[in-house]
């Protein structure tokens, strides 16, 4: 080899020990950074929300590079079927009309359920986002999860006024133990229309970035196993550390904090 190349052996085996230089040393710091922040996020975060956490910690790198030097790509969502129209609910009107974006917190909460496969059977997961900052405020793994949902919400923001609450227009949002503590509450039920699933699209994309986060062609072996999982990322991960778009590139309850400082300041 240092024949063909024409290179005097000592120099061939000073070049092999020779060390990095100082930014391969750092591109190799910071990829270790990357990968971490990479991995919390279950894969989802490609090079613009990585090179945002590691702003947060007064760093500079060029992410988008190393990030395809070592082939991390941030894992596209799932496709939803274009359905146009629905019948209305007999229950209630679509009264949210896709307006997702309200100006305040408590004015609108979408909710909404899925199952996890474990082992022992299907686990079903309820949940309630207010739209404002897109934080989950209730959620529930137990009996009667629609309404314990709704309760954990109702107990957390304490809302001083009406709250309109919109679902699909599943069985269990129709009940009649359901609209009564509804009613009780203070809150106002919006439904989807029939098989219109863009009519809650914030509450099913939260949804789909559980199924690419932690829960995508795996099985648990218990339920109990799926509930740490889904309590860990919607507690340690979702609510405090997930950014969004919608919030300008911060985690929920950083949005809300922003929110309520400025409030105290006007």
């Amino acid at each position: 080899m240092c024949r063909l190349f024409k290179l005097h052996r000592s120099g061939f085996y000073a070049w092999l020990k020779k060390p990095l230089s100082d930014r391969a040393l750092e591109d190799n710091r910071l990829l270790k950074l990357i990968k971490e922040f990479y991995v919390a996020s279950g894969g989802t975060y490609g090079s613009p929300w990585i090179h945002a956490d590691l702003r947060e910690m007064q760093l500079k790198s060029c992410v988008a590079k190393i990030m395809r030097q070592h082939k991390l790509k941030a894992q596209i969502g799932y496709k939803r079927r274009h359905i146009k129209g629905g019948k209305t609910s007999r229950i209630a009107d679509n009264l949210l009309a896709r307006q997702f974006n309200p100006p305040a917190p408590n004015q609108s909460w979408v909710s909404d359920i899925t199952y996890i496969r474990t082992y022992e059977g299907f686990l079903y997961v309820a949940t309630v986002m207010d739209l404002f900052s897109r934080r989950i405020v209730g959620w529930s793994m137990d009996k009667n999860l629609v309404i314990n949902a709704l309760l954990m919400a109702v107990y957390q923001r304490q809302p001083k006024t009406e709250v309109m609450v919109h679902s699909d227009q599943g069985s269990q949002y129709g009940s009649a133990d359901y609209l009564a503590f509804m009613k009780e509450h203070n809150l106002v039920p919006s439904m989807s229309r029939a098989g219109n699933c863009h009519d809650n699209a914030v509450a099913e994309s939260f949804f789909a970035t559980i199924k690419k986060r932690i829960i995508k062609r795996k099985i648990y072996s218990t339920r109990e196993d799926a509930k740490a999982e889904i309590f860990n990322f919607i507690e340690m991960f979702y609510n405090p550390k997930k950014r969004h778009s919608h919030t300008g590139g911060v985690s929920p309850a950083k949005f809300e904090e922003a929110y309520y400082s400025e409030l105290k300041t006007v």
